[in-house]
């Protein structure tokens, strides 16, 4: 079992310090979440809550991911790094395939892009891309960026980005993993196509579930090598029941370990004890032959 610290809704001024401990710690990631802005009103329903509205106000920050890995890879030197979830149907993905393999170069291989397909219809709207299209592009985006982030040169013959004879420098040394978030039918396949499938907060059951169903349509696809199953849950705390979690098919858990400790509106000192006491406490127990002290 690994485990990720969410960064999503922490003041930018705490992530440095964060990172770090987390590093020494021996977490195998930091989750970084994204939103280009963040809109006073909406129609559109926040659909990972019963009543539709968002989980944070309006003065939560939100860092670019990009420019936040960038900077994070240069004070730490072994974690690693995924978006949760970043939406590549808000841009375009030349500029995505840009800022990802500058921070792949710059993290020296630590990154992997998580990704969405996007529910907020207003959002798309302000970034001038169709909301209706956005799986199709999102899919076409995703073949696109794997030919990008090759040495040399590149052509693609796509639908929505017919991209001409070009190089685009520099490039990954190694391969970008891509995980996929979502609940629907259409986003668990999508994720079995790629590295590793993104969840919400879950019981184990639960989590077991989606992670049983991503297996069948692996098999049904031929899908071999590594895949991740990285999910929030809401029933595990105990290093035991985290090896139920593992046992049921999740291989990745992202929490805010400071919250089993002092609550989500913890202080920075209160984040980096509950960092470093969740790592003493289920991450050192679990992985005791690979345990890494600070």
């Amino acid at each position: 079992m690994r485990f990720a610290i969410s960064l999503a809704f922490q003041p930018v001024d705490q992530l440095v310090a964060i990172a770090r401990e987390a590093d020494a710690c021996g977490y195998d990631a930091l989750a970084v979440p994204d939103h280009v802005v963040d809109l006073a009103t909406l129609e559109t329903p926040y659909p990972y809550t019963p009543d539709g509205q968002r989980r944070w106000d309006h003065a939560t920050e939100w860092p670019d991911p990009w420019v936040l890995v960038g900077a994070l890879a240069q004070v730490t030197e072994r974690i690693r790094f995924f978006t949760s979830v970043y939406v590549p149907a808000l841009r375009s993905p030349y500029l995505v395939a840009k800022a990802v393999g500058t921070a792949a170069v710059l993290s020296g291989d630590r990154v992997a892009l998580g990704v969405g397909v996007g529910w907020c219809r207003e959002e798309f709207a302000l970034m001038g891309q169709d909301f209706g299209t956005r799986g199709r592009r999102t899919d076409e985006a995703l073949e696109l960026l794997r030919r990008l982030w090759q040495p040399g040169w590149t052509e693609f013959d796509g639908v929505h980005h017919p991209t001409p004879r070009l190089t685009m420098e520099p490039t990954p040394t190694a391969r970008v993993p891509i995980y996929v978030g979502g609940l629907s039918e259409v986003a668990l396949a999508r994720a079995a196509r790629h590295d590793g499938w993104i969840g919400d907060l879950y019981t184990t059951e639960e989590a077991g579930r989606h992670a049983r169903r991503l297996a069948e349509l692996r098999e049904q696809i031929g899908a071999t090598g590594e895949f991740r199953v990285i999910t929030a849950l809401t029933d595990a705390f105990l290093p035991e029941q985290f090896v139920a979690a593992e046992e049921a098919g999740v291989t990745d858990v992202w929490t805010m370990p400071w919250a089993y400790y002092h609550g989500l509106e913890a202080s920075l000192e209160q984040k980096l004890d509950g960092v470093r006491r969740f790592a003493e406490d289920v991450l050192w127990p679990l992985s005791a032959p690979a345990r890494v002290s600070p």
